[in-house]
């Protein structure tokens, strides 16, 4: 995106080579198209080296040594303030937690992110749409049933963490979720009792404006008959479909979205980078 660059990965379960073939190849998103190539025991991504840990205990991780200041916690074991905070013991300035945290503080982009200050050395970061209906994948029974011959249900924590970064919102929403046999991609679906009646048409223009205007690659808008696999690589957070939502009446409505949130996702971590570097 040229607004951040990546200097440095820690994986301690993958060789080198592995992370050049999985990086020039991917499943879902297709074949990488720069180059990609291990040279003298770097990750070498268009021509840029990129410094290996494989470090178990993210206070061992030289970050400062590597050039990094920001820190993405993907592991999903350090997500309290006090583990994130590990990095920090190798010179990183702030962490940011992809996953919800019991206790640090939660930013979505567009929505609550203009509160962040930067006395905060470790953040959440989470997606609005994904907060919503998005799983928390529970262990239970159900999962180890074959996810290939099955439509799993799934309970989820969605919200809890609406209520997080929207405070008016909680208490008011609930939700569920379903594990579906693709290989990517996931829709939401919103239903809404309205206390201000809403025709159908409004509601798809101000999603329009709202796309094109304060939620501007944040927020798409498709009005063609579209399917899942048309959003692969999608860099929104979430795209409304207008012609796939139901009207009860102008008080009942159903909303739907797509969203790739593994693309989405990195994009606002960008967005969230960005925003805290300019904050320096």
């Amino acid at each position: 995106s040229g607004k951040v660059e990546m200097v440095a990965i820690d994986d301690p379960f993958i060789g080198l080579n592995c992370m050049v073939c999985m990086f020039q190849y991917d499943s879902t998103h297709g074949e990488s198209n720069g180059t990609v190539k291990a040279e003298n025991g770097k990750l070498v991504i268009n021509g840029k080296p990129v410094t290996i840990f494989q470090e178990r205990d993210p206070a061992n991780i030289k970050q400062g040594a590597a050039g990094a200041e920001y820190v993405m916690e993907s592991t999903g074991v350090f997500t309290t303030m006090e583990k994130a905070g590990a990095h920090l013991k190798g010179e990183a300035k702030r962490v940011i937690i992809s996953t919800p945290s019991a206790d640090a503080p939660m930013f979505v982009m567009s929505v609550n992110h203009e509160k962040y200050d930067n006395s905060l050395k470790i953040v959440s970061k989470r997606i609005l749409h994904h907060q919503l209906l998005s799983p928390l994948w529970p262990r239970s029974s159900m999962t180890g049933r074959g996810a290939a011959q099955n439509i799993i249900r799934a309970s989820t924590g969605a919200a809890k963490a609406v209520g997080k970064v929207i405070p008016e919102l909680n208490g008011k929403l609930t939700g569920m979720a379903f594990r579906v046999p693709t290989p990517h991609l996931s829709i939401m679906d919103l239903t809404c009792r309205l206390e201000k009646p809403a025709k159908d048409d409004d509601i798809k223009k101000v999603m329009k404006q709202a796309s094109e205007g304060p939620l501007k690659g944040i927020l798409g808008y498709a009005e063609d008959q579209v399917v899942s696999c048309d959003f692969n690589s999608n860099s929104h957070s979430s795209t409304f479909d207008a012609g796939a939502g139901v009207a009860l009446n102008n008080n009942f409505v159903k909303l739907i979205s797509w969203y790739d949130n593994e693309y989405g996702y990195s994009n606002r971590v960008v967005d969230l980078m960005t925003y805290m570097a300019s904050k320096e």
